[in-house]
């Protein structure tokens, strides 16, 4: 168990969708972060209400958009998302991870989790946005490397809007209006060079493709040496922004590397295979033994999902989980 190696399949093409030519968002990916707590008024006793942040990135362009859900459920869900509809235009597909996919321990994000991740949760999206046109796409579980076209810019988000946000105290106009900037900022990002004069020092950002130049915040001044206490509530929303445009630079640009894909060809896996269930959260020791039921190659025929069975019960989960017994017995 310790010393055996999981399937790498050989990476496939980059999807359609990267090379749409059409307008931004008409094939989104979303997200999901929180909570995120504000104050219900002004008042010194206000009570603390939760709010959770969807993330929206256009698949082509890599444009970003930011929704705030007031509640835990389709209703709250579908609220974001018909504001994200009347902004930027009704997509024709919509890609979302499997639920398992979410990141930390913290109980709200296992409740968030639990929550996307339920197959009613999902029928009722579909249900919902059918009538629309709006195809569903949901990812396999505990799969994040099959949204990594989008996770790479969400991860980096998330993390930062919680070390920027977290724990802090603002109403939700506030708390909507800091968004609203960072959105912004995302969307101000370089993407590459724009092609032209060796002199040209303006880079290609997710604005150009929404508004034809970058969306670059009204010059500001820095309310990064003042003391929080000093600042009114205009200041302390603006000193929060800045403080996250400074941490997007440094982790975002540190993280403009090249990466390796998974450049080799591996045997296919098979129904009947006895594999071990790569398993996180407990000791190799424990990860518990499946059988493959059924395999689900892609476009390319290489196979990077199957469905297998376990003492606990069926599940759809993907090849790189899986740590096969007998090598010898696969074959392509």
């Amino acid at each position: 168990r310790f010393s055996r190696s999981s399937l790498i399949p050989f990476m496939g093409d980059l999807p359609i969708s990267r090379f749409a030519s059409s307008r931004p968002f008409i094939i989104s990916g979303v997200d999901f972060a929180g909570p995120f707590l504000y104050r219900s008024s002004r008042l010194r006793r206000a009570s603390m209400e939760k709010s959770y942040l969807c993330l929206f990135i256009c698949m082509t362009t890599r444009a970003l958009h930011l929704e705030i859900a007031l509640s835990l459920s389709v209703e709250g869900f579908l609220d974001a998302f018909d504001r994200f509809v009347a902004r930027r235009g009704l997509p024709a597909e919509m890609l979302s991870d499997g639920g398992t996919n979410f990141r930390g321990t913290d109980r709200y994000l296992r409740e968030l989790m639990d929550y996307f991740s339920a197959d009613q949760t999902k029928s009722l999206l579909v249900h919902n946005t059918s009538h629309l046109g709006v195809k569903w796409t949901f990812n396999p579980p505990s799969s994040p490397h099959f949204g990594g076209s989008w996770e790479v810019s969400v991860r980096v988000v998330k993390d930062l809007l919680h070390k920027t946000f977290g724990g802090q105290s603002y109403t939700l106009p506030e708390l909507t209006t800091a968004m609203t900037k960072i959105e912004g900022i995302l969307n101000s990002r370089p993407l590459q060079p724009l092609p032209g004069s060796p002199e040209d020092l303006e880079p290609l950002t997710p604005g150009h493709f929404l508004i034809g130049q970058p969306l670059n915040a009204l010059p500001e001044p820095d309310f990064g040496d003042i003391p929080t206490n000093r600042l009114n509530c205009w200041q302390r929303i603006r000193e929060r922004v800045q403080h996250f445009w400074g941490r997007w630079k440094e982790e975002y640009l540190s993280g403009l590397q090249v990466r390796q894909k998974w450049d080799r060809q591996t045997p296919n896996l098979r129904p009947g295979m006895l594999v071990l269930l790569r398993d996180e959260s407990v000791p190799p020791t424990q990860w518990p033994l499946a059988r493959i039921r059924e395999v689900h190659p892609g476009q390319d025929g290489i196979v990077r999902v199957a469905t297998i069975h376990t003492r606990g019960g069926v599940y759809k989960r993907p090849t790189v989980k899986m740590l096969p017994l007998a090598l010898s017995d696969i074959h392509t």
